[in-house]
């Protein structure tokens, strides 16, 4: 039976259409956290799941999961799937993909007459997102297993200025549940998380090859709020011993920084570090030295030892460069996660589907943080598999190939029926 199970991918590509036209934005995709545009997408995906017969249930977060039930209902349940919210005018793949091909997987086992041994639900998770939306790391998926702080409810939505928790209550969710520590998904009840995702990056494209299988998430140390204090001058008046240029005083730190990353780089110590803001404020004009300048900083590593490496080579060189340019630095609070190591026996499950269906894979780090390491640190087994995609994330351009999609969600499919035995 095991080798005639294929993904629906007549499923998959409605729901991908379907995604598309309901939360084009007229320019990209907009599926904002705990807003309309993730209450349509769980719309459609529930829509499906209810004509496959598979069981709904929605937890206190507004998670969705939808379950074919197994030969044994009482062994603790394999879960599949991704979240549906985007960033503001991205793709239409990015989140959206591992919760399709969760859907096609158990519909392509539907289809088949297969009945997985435990219970297989594909989790459709809410505000993975939030970084964008709300400061806040993977609020669904941790508020689903009991991990979410409660000073976290209170962090303000930046285009709405209203709280998380104001947001979820809005949405018809429990906030008053997360605050309490309320578990939805425990440790003992789920034997496996697995999520599917565009890699969002260019190795898999640039190497030729459809499939990864993620060996580890990031963790992160994050200034979202930086300044560097300097004094604004007539800049056809002041010699460059009066200057106290806050522009130029942060370019020699992103100089330098970036140069340390290029050392730290060759030694094999793997690591990314992006100035995601590089900015004079809007004081700033022509004929004028630069009194103001902020910034915001995202360091990440598999590795977090490498982070802090980086982050210690910063706080060497801001008072250097303070000293010299007449300058202060206003770093702010720091903010970040710890990076979450897939288990090794669901990767080599992974691995195992990938080369009994002689799909192309490799093992790879993900660059960006996914559900899977909130699963990961709470003790869930988790993996991931990534898909090649196009045109990098993040952005309206934003591709994945259908045909690369039904290999990944293949392996995913046949994983399932090994894992669920």
């Amino acid at each position: 039976m095991r080798a005639n199970l294929t993904p629906d991918l007549d499923l998959a590509a409605r729901l991908f259409a379907a995604l598309r036209a309901r939360t084009h934005d007229g320019v990209g995709i907009t599926r904002e956290a705990y807003g309309p545009g993730e209450r349509i997408a769980h719309e459609l995906v529930l829509g499906e799941a209810a004509a496959l017969g598979l069981e709904i249930a929605t937890d206190h977060m507004g998670n969705r999961f939808l379950t074919l039930p197994g030969a044994d209902r009482a062994a603790p349940k394999l879960v599949v799937g991704s979240h549906l919210d985007s960033v503001a005018r991205g793709g239409n793949y990015d989140g959206a993909a591992g919760v399709v091909a969760g859907l096609a997987a158990v519909a392509g086992l539907v289809r088949a007459g297969f009945t997985p041994g435990r219970d297989v639900a594909v989790m459709a998770i809410r505000a993975e997102e939030a970084g964008s939306w709300f400061p806040v790391s993977y609020p669904g998926s941790r508020g689903a297993l009991g991990r979410l702080a409660p000073e976290e409810l209170e962090v303000r939505r930046q285009d709405s200025g209203r709280t998380l928790a104001e947001h979820m209550a809005e949405e018809g969710f429990d906030p008053e549940a997360a605050r309490a520590g309320r578990a939805s998904l425990t440790r003992e009840r789920v034997a496996a998380f697995v999520e599917l995702h565009i890699e969002q990056g260019p190795v898999l494209e640039a190497e030729g090859i459809p499939v990864g299988i993620v060996t580890g998430i990031p963790g992160s140390r994050r200034l979202r709020a930086s300044r560097v204090l300097g004094r604004y001058d007539h800049s056809g008046a002041t010699p460059r011993r009066y200057r106290h240029d806050a522009a130029i005083a942060l370019a020699e730190l992103a100089h330098r920084l970036d140069e340390e990353w290029a050392r730290l780089d060759a030694q094999g110590r793997e690591m990314v570090c992006t100035f995601c803001v590089l900015a004079t404020t809007e004081e700033a004009g022509f004929t004028k030295i630069p009194g103001e300048a902020r910034f915001q900083l995202d360091i990440r590593s598999v590795e977090m030892a490498n982070c802090d490496a980086l982050m210690a080579a910063l706080h060497r060189m801001v008072p250097e460069i303070e000293s010299r340019r007449g300058v202060r630095f206003v770093l702010g609070p720091e903010t970040g996660s710890q990076p979450g190591l897939m288990d090794a026996g669901v990767r080599d499950g992974l691995v195992k589907a990938a080369c009994d269906l002689g799909i192309p894979h490799r093992l790879m780090p993900s660059g960006g943080g996914h559900d899977a390491a909130a699963f990961a640190a709470a003790g869930i087994p988790a993996g991931m598999i990534f898909v090649r995609n196009q045109n990098g994330s993040h952005n309206p351009d934003e591709d994945m190939r259908m045909e690369d999609f039904a290999q990944a969600a293949a392996v995913l499919q046949r994983w399932m029926a090994e894992a669920s035995a």
